[in-house]
């Protein structure tokens, strides 16, 4: 490659990275402007009223979130009345999240989630187109060598680790 197509190639990346974060930093303020919620929370409850009822560990699944993270965002969600967590009948052990009535109406006035989106297209892409975008991602990860940084949820203080794992809190 000559040096000013890898010149372009390195300001194009930087642009497209520049244009990700804007559009996830916009939709991030104006979910919390709108709702009073940070994005992984309006996310959560996007999901939940997409699926409910719903137990955690599917949410965790459906938000590629660990659980111990997910349980994180439920408990400030159930402190503002906007969830409710409730043990089924078959089974006490298991737990099932369902939207308040609160709950219900902030999904219908709320916008939409950056993540929620970047979700929904990465879903539809070929594993291999996949396995491209996540190695591309790595690699960018080792030339900053932040391999060891605790992934933070997106304009979130939640880090998404098992609980076992939170050790540093880079806030």
């Amino acid at each position: 490659m000559n040096v000013r197509k890898k010149q372009k190639a390195i300001a194009d990346i930087f642009d497209n990275l520049r244009r990700v974060y804007q559009v996830i930093n916009e939709q991030s303020k104006k979910a919390k402007k709108q709702t009073g919620i940070t994005g992984p929370q309006l996310w959560a409850i996007k999901m939940i009223a997409e699926s409910a009822p719903v137990q955690v560990s599917e949410l965790a699944h459906k938000m590629y979130l660990h659980p111990a993270t997910v349980v994180g965002i439920l408990n400030r969600l159930e402190e503002k009345g906007l969830v409710l967590r409730v043990r089924t009948r078959e089974d006490r052990r298991v737990v099932d999240v369902n939207l308040t009535p609160e709950g219900k109406a902030l999904v219908a006035r709320a916008p939409e989630v950056a993540q929620g989106l970047l979700a929904a297209g990465l879903e539809v892409l070929p594993t291999a187109r996949l396995m491209d975008i996540a190695s591309a991602l790595d690699e960018l990860v080792q030339i900053l060598g932040a391999q060891e940084v605790p992934p933070h949820l997106i304009f979130s203080p939640e880090v998404n680790v098992p609980r076992k794992l939170k050790t540093v809190d880079l806030q």
